[in-house]
């Protein structure tokens, strides 16, 4: 179900892992940023958009990991944009044969079915290095490029409706996930929390990739929680994070053996 977060900006939360589809209004269409994730739950934002009564013109995909990379032919053939990196990141993937089966790898094995590893899946076109805006017929959005969580990830911010889609940051249930392949995981992170702190002021509503849209007073208080925890990784000190504690709500199960994988991984355990 489609819901309204800012005038002619909506939100359609997948079950898995409370992934947010946001769909934009324009003029003559929707942008659709980063569709998913189980065939039945595009159908359903298909069908949605369907009610909406117009078309896809365009579609976003914040940053190359599978999840945001998803589409479906009842969203039609419309472009598919991403960042140069982002982009060339997936192609560089969908070159090899063996794609499918590596991807599959990646996919948690109770859904790994209901994925839709067809031929649409990151097909995304890479705006030229140095892009700031979204080309389409819709209200202006200017892509914010960083390096935090995976190559060539993109937040997106709606102007004039204060809206910011985060990508994979600024959750309220998961913490912040380190792209670990790149020689400074921890500089790369703070410097997109950086980026987000000087708009700050002017955001009314956050959007994350996972979990709960967020209001004006959630934005500074998620970037904070944010830099907390990877100055805790810096620093190699025991985060004091809600959630990674007792009373977390989502990802008991995993998200403290993901923060041990992380520290380790930087040699950064206390």
């Amino acid at each position: 179900m489609l819901k309204q977060v800012a005038e002619g900006v909506l939100t359609h939360q997948s079950e898995f892992m409370q992934s947010n589809a946001v769909v934009v209004q324009g003029e003559a269409g929707v942008l659709l940023i980063d569709p998913g994730v189980r065939s039945q739950e595009l159908a359903c934002l298909a069908n949605d958009l369907r009610e909406l009564g117009k078309p896809v013109v365009a579609g976003y995909s914040t940053h190359p990991h599978w999840d945001h990379l998803l589409w479906s032919p009842e969203f039609g053939a419309a472009p598919r944009y991403g960042t140069a990196p982002g982009a060339a990141a997936i192609a560089a993937r969908l070159s090899t044969p063996d794609w499918r089966t590596s991807v599959a790898g990646m996919l948690p094995p109770d859904i790994a079915e209901e994925i839709p590893l067809d031929d649409l899946f990151g097909r995304i076109t890479g705006l030229p290095a140095g892009t700031t805006r979204i080309p389409w017929d819709g209200p202006g959005i200017r892509i914010v490029e960083h390096r935090a969580h995976a190559p060539g990830h993109a937040a997106l911010v709606i102007e004039d409706r204060g809206v910011l889609v985060a990508g994979d940051m600024l959750s309220d249930i998961l913490i912040p996930i380190l792209n670990l392949m790149a020689p400074g995981p921890i500089e790369d992170y703070l410097a997109a929390l950086h980026l987000f702190e000087a708009m700050a002021d002017d955001i009314q509503v956050v959007i994350p990739g996972h979990g709960s849209v967020g209001g004006a007073d959630q934005v500074r208080a998620r970037i904070d929680q944010d830099r907390a925890y990877v100055n805790a990784l810096r620093d190699a000190a025991v985060p004091d994070d809600p959630r990674l504690g007792p009373s977390a709500t989502f990802g008991q199960g995993w998200l403290p053996d993901l923060h041990e994988r992380q520290a380790q991984h930087l040699g950064r355990t206390p």
